[in-house]
């Protein structure tokens, strides 16, 4: 298999995570009008930043940033060191580090091996505002105010293998290359080469791979990451766990995710589903494209009755071993394991559909 296929759960409860842009004195949550409604959800961008600041507090290095531009008013940008090579967020994560138009600066890019979604709340979940007053020592009150909610935001992620730790070389321009190294290659090659890469073809492009030993390893300290995440806003106010009430994984052969309506809001907007039936569906459609088992990492007392709903539905698949359902913390650490110890070296290699 050459991709882990996913969706992520996380509960919410009286919690703000990710902010929106305030006008006013009135902090907003991010949130979409969908049909009429409003939902709550936290952007890609911050739970990637949830997960690379959880990396790094579990020892990994992070790639330097800069910021970077003109004066105020003028264009401006903040760039990581774009090296791919020495940093594994800079791997994992994909960066953008936009030059000037001359040959010696030209843009880098790195499209991200890791893909994840918009964690969009499962039913409509209008905010509640509060209302706040800071008047300690001071003769004139400051009002304030911020949004909160409870909601189960819902997620599908990707994570393509054989990437991670492969980097095609540009050509001039670069163009059709989306995960190339800088433009400055010979440097990247050698440093890389210092490192035991090797050069290869991949996906009919010539690359550079680093030692399967380093490329484990960033995909474990990822998946462990996972099952530690911490992050988000307003902890002072509404502290609020962000591990994964529930995740779904299943290795695939290519890059579709056959999970996005096995976990999903019901369509009367009464809340999550786990649909037990439609996993089965999906599994069938998609067979000789997957590996089992199916991973179902469910925290205990988060909606235990559909997960005894599915222990039920799909008692046979679990039987047989196409199915296993644990604590999502032990099903993500147990599968970063397999992978570190190279129990699973097969899916970091494009398999033949």
């Amino acid at each position: 298999m050459s991709y882990l296929a996913g969706k992520i759960v996380l509960a919410v409860t009286a919690g703000a995570p990710n902010n929106g842009r305030g006008e006013t004195t009135t902090t907003p949550v991010k949130k979409a009008r969908v049909r009429g409604q409003w939902y709550p959800y936290v952007s890609a961008q911050a739970f990637r930043r949830w997960l690379r600041e959880t990396m790094t507090a579990m020892g990994m290095v992070p790639s330097p940033t800069e910021r970077v531009g003109k004066a105020q008013g003028k264009a401006q940008k903040a760039n990581t060191s774009a090296d791919p090579i020495r940093f594994a967020d800079d791997d994992l994560f994909g960066y953008m580090k936009a030059g000037a138009k001359s040959a010696d600066e030209a843009t880098t890019l790195r499209d991200t091996p890791f893909m994840v979604g918009t964690f969009m709340s499962v039913e409509p979940t209008r905010p509640t505002e509060d209302f706040g007053v800071m008047s300690r020592g001071i003769p004139e009150p400051v009002l304030h105010a911020h949004e909160f909610y409870t909601a189960d935001l819902a997620a599908p992620f990707l994570l393509d293998l054989p990437r991670v730790g492969t980097f095609t070389l540009p050509d001039k321009g670069g163009a059709g290359r989306p995960n190339y190294l800088s433009a400055d290659a010979a440097m990247n090659v050698a440093q890389a080469v210092s490192m035991g890469a090797e050069a290869i073809t991949f996906r009919g492009q010539p690359a550079i791979r680093l030692p399967l030993p380093e490329r484990r390893e960033r995909v474990a300290l990822l998946l462990e990451a996972l099952a530690e995440l911490t992050g988000g806003a307003k902890k002072a106010l509404h502290y609020g766990d962000r591990t994964p009430a529930l995740v779904a994984m299943v290795p695939m052969a290519g890059g579709v995710n056959p999970l996005g309506f096995v976990i999903d809001g019901a369509a009367d907007g009464s809340g999550l589903q786990v649909r037990g039936t439609a996993l089965r569906e999906e599994l069938r459609a998609w067979q000789g494209q997957w590996e089992a088992p199916v991973r179902l990492g469910w925290r205990p007392g988060f909606l235990e009755r559909a997960r005894k709903e599915v222990e039920h539905d799909l008692a046979d698949l679990i039987d047989d071993g196409g199915l296993s359902i644990d604590h999502p913390r032990s099903m993500l650490r147990d599968l970063a394991e397999e992978i570190r110890t190279g129990q699973r070296d097969t899916w970091f290699d494009d398999r033949a559909r």
